[in-house]
């Protein structure tokens, strides 16, 4: 469903006003590993996360308030779904502000030739500056993943506990009972999106070290070689849910409940 010209203008008013106090403050929302300056962050930037997972899932969203975990989840999710080169935009504030919905449709494209395509375009003075940029994407995941797997497995842990709770709660009613379970449904979902965005991620980055090593090849080519396989394994050891068929575009909430 299209905008009415006032939402529209809203929207860009939104945008202008953002990127204005971007400006002010130095002209880029990035602070380290592609984090936003503290000054620009505000409870529940990444409420949305939850939100969009759900709806390409064709899951029902809650309206419940979210726990501390919940948004320490979602915002340690945001950096793991979000194309590593897309960290130092512009527009990297509205982006991650999700105040424009067509940025974020670019996070459900998966192509693998993409981050490769974006190495190539980056002017870098030798072949060692592209081996070192993929090696610092590669490492920074890894350095995020720790942080999110703890915040995930006590999400999924409390969420066992609603469920139980739901169980045994008898006089709950039904729009409780219908977000209570929604809200299991999203978290588990965010965990699946960030599960499916690294296993993607690591197929460009594959993708695009293989290239390179044909292209530009080099002796740094083993060193990252190592990294990723590090960062493929420590994937392979942190599944916490079983992947669901994500759509290729968002879908009206289904109306059966996740449990």
């Amino acid at each position: 469903m299209s905008l009415c010209p006032r939402q529209r203008c809203q929207t860009a008013l939104s945008r202008l006003a953002l990127l204005g106090l971007l400006a002010l403050s130095g002209c880029t929302s990035i602070g380290d590993f592609g984090r936003l300056q503290p000054g620009l962050v505000s409870d529940d930037i990444h409420d949305w996360v939850g939100k969009d997972a759900a709806l390409h899932a064709g899951a029902p969203v809650s309206t419940d308030n979210l726990t501390d975990d919940e948004r320490t989840l979602r915002d340690l999710a945001f950096p793991l779904i979000e194309p590593p080169y897309d960290r130092q935009r512009w527009n990297a504030a509205v982006y991650e502000y999700g105040i424009d919905r067509s940025f974020r449709r670019e996070l459900w494209i998966e192509d693998p030739t993409a981050y490769y395509r974006h190495l190539q375009a980056n002017y870098h003075r030798s072949s060692a500056g592209r081996y070192s940029e993929l090696m610092d994407d590669i490492r920074n995941d890894i350095v995020r993943i720790g942080p999110f797997v703890v915040t995930a497995r006590r999400v999924v842990d409390f969420d066992r506990r609603r469920e139980a709770a739901l169980q045994s709660i008898a006089d709950l009613s039904p729009a409780e009972r219908h977000n209570a379970e929604a809200r299991v449904g999203e978290n588990s979902l965010t965990i699946a999106w960030v599960q499916h965005s690294l296993t993607e991620r690591c197929a460009g980055y594959r993708l695009a070290l293989e290239h390179l090593a044909v292209a530009e090849p080099d002796a740094e080519a083993g060193d990252v070689d190592r990294v990723l396989t590090q960062l493929q394994q420590e994937i392979a050891a942190d599944g916490l849910v079983s992947e669901p068929h994500f759509a290729a575009a968002p879908v009206t909430a289904a109306t059966p409940v996740l449990r």
